[in-house]
């Protein structure tokens, strides 16, 4: 599915998963085109920030634009508060 070879898919995923190895950039493309996730949601750390990159990654473009605007407005309210 994402262009690896399933016969080595399990063993290269488990030496991904210990930290031996790390999978060069354009593995995390495929994959994360495979998934229907940004390439950005396998380096974040926060489970909330990657339930929002998921969610922000599935939406039509004009839905994305206007969820982007209005967290931008709401990091400004709370910007402001803490002034």
């Amino acid at each position: 599915m994402a262009g690896i070879d399933e016969m080595s898919s399990s063993a290269r995923m488990n030496q991904y998963e210990r930290g031996k190895h790390e999978p060069d950039f354009s593995l995390v493309e495929r994959v994360a085109k495979a998934l229907n996730v940004p390439e950005c949601y396998f380096y974040c750390k926060d489970d909330d920030l990657a339930f929002i990159l998921i969610r922000l990654h599935r939406l039509p473009a004009h839905e994305r634009r206007k969820a982007t605007g209005t967290i931008e407005r709401v990091l400004l309210e709370a910007a402001n508060a803490q002034q």
